[in-house]
C-alpha cells in the first residue's frame, strides 16, 4: 500500500523557499501520511501540517529577516547570534498566534529531527504544545542556545541529518516528496579548522557532537545519494531551487526572501506533471 511522506531540508533564510513550495501544496489540496523536517524545515512543516499558510509566508518573508533576529542585536538581547526566542515567543506565538496544542490533539503524522547532545545523534521527536522540539531542531550549534526538552538538551538535527530522507522510509514510506533548498549542483564544504575548534570547546562535555560536525559534508552526499537512488526507483520526486537567490543561512532582504518564496511555488508548478504521478493512488 502506497505511503506518501514529506521531506524537508533545513536552510535558515533559504527556507523560504520550502514555504512557497508548501504554500502550493496547499492550494492543491495534496495531503501527506507523514511527514518530517528539520531545522527551518521542521518549523515549515509544522505550519503547513496546521494550515498556517499566511503565518508561513510572514515568517518567510517578515520575521525571519527582521533586523534584530540575526547579528549584533541578537547578541546583546540574547546572548545569542540568532534570537531563535524572540523568533518563536514574539512572532510565531505572540503576533501569530500559533502553538502546538491544535497539533498535539490531532496526534498528527510529523516528526522532527533534533541533536541530543547526550546521545550524540539525530533523534526525532513530535510536536509538543510549547513548540520545544520545534525550537530544538532549528537551534544551530554556537549560534543559538541549547534547549532543554524532558532531561534532553537538543540542537539542530541538521548535525548528522540535513535531509532527513532515512527517517521517512524507516517509517514505512513508499514515496516521498522531498523539499531542498539548495541548487541541484550546490557543493557542501568540510567544517573549517575553526569550526571545528569550536565544536570542540564549546560542546567539550559531550565530545561526539564535535566528532559528527566534522563528518557532516559526507553525510550530506549519503543523503543526496539515497534521495537520487529513489528519484531513479520512481520512489521520489526532488524539489530544488532552480534559480540562483544569493542569500545565505542567515542574511538576505525582503525582496530576495520574497524571491524565494514564489520560486518555490513556480518550481512547484513546474513539475507538477511529476508530483501527480508520485501521489497518485495505486490501481
Amino acid at each position: 500500500m502506497k505511503k506518501l511522506g514529506l521531506v524537508l531540508e533545513g536552510g535558515g533564510i533559504r527556507g523560504a523557499y520550502t514555504a512557497g513550495a508548501l504554500a502550493w501544496l496547499h492550494d492543491q489540496h495534496i495531503h501527506f501520511d507523514y511527514g518530517v523536517g528539520i531545522s527551518s524545515g521542521a518549523i515549515y512543516l509544522v505550519l503547513y501540517w496546521d494550515g498556517q499558510e499566511k503565518l508561513a509566508y510572514d515568517l518567510a518573508t517578515k520575521y525571519s529577516i527582521a533586523p534584530e533576529i540575526v547579528g549584533l542585536k541578537a547578541l546583546v538581547k540574547e546572548g545569542h547570534y540568532v534570537a531563535y526566542k524572540r523568533l518563536f515567543e514574539h512572532y510565531l506565538c505572540d503576533v501569530g498566534h500559533f502553538n502546538g496544542k491544535n497539533l498535539v490533539k490531532k496526534n498528527v503524522p510529523v516528526e522532527v529531527g533534533c541533536y541530543v547532545l547526550e546521545h550524540g545523534q539525530t533523534e526525532y521527536f513530535p510536536v509538543d504544545e510549547n513548540l520545544q522540539t520545534i525550537l530544538g531542531s532549528a537551534s544551530l550549534p554556537i549560534a543559538a542556545k541549547v534547549i532543554e526538552y524532558q532531561g534532553l538538551h537538543l540542537l539542530d538535527g541538521g548535525v548528522t541529518k540535513m535531509i532527513p530522507i532515512e527517517r521517512a522510509m524507516e517509517q514505512g514510506c513508499t514515496h516521498t516528496l522531498v523539499i531542498t533548498t539548495k541548487a541541484r549542483d550546490y557543493v557542501r564544504k568540510p567544517a573549517s579548522l575553526l569550526v571545528k575548534m569550536l565544536m570542540k570547546v564549546v560542546y567539550r562535555s559531550y565530545p561526539q557532537m564535535a566528532k559528527d560536525y566534522a563528518l557532516r559534508h559526507i553525510n550530506y552526499y549519503k543523503q543526496r545519494q539515497l534521495i537520487d537512488d529513489y528519484v531513479k526507483k520512481g520512489q521520489a520526486v526532488n524539489i530544488y531551487p532552480t534559480v540562483n537567490v544569493p542569500v545565505s543561512r542567515w542574511k538576505g532582504s525582503a525582496e530576495q526572501a520574497k524571491q524565494l518564496y514564489e520560486l518555490g511555488y513556480s518550481d512547484m508548478e513546474n513539475r507538477k506533471e511529476e508530483i501527480m504521478e508520485l501521489i497518485k493512488e495505486e490501481d
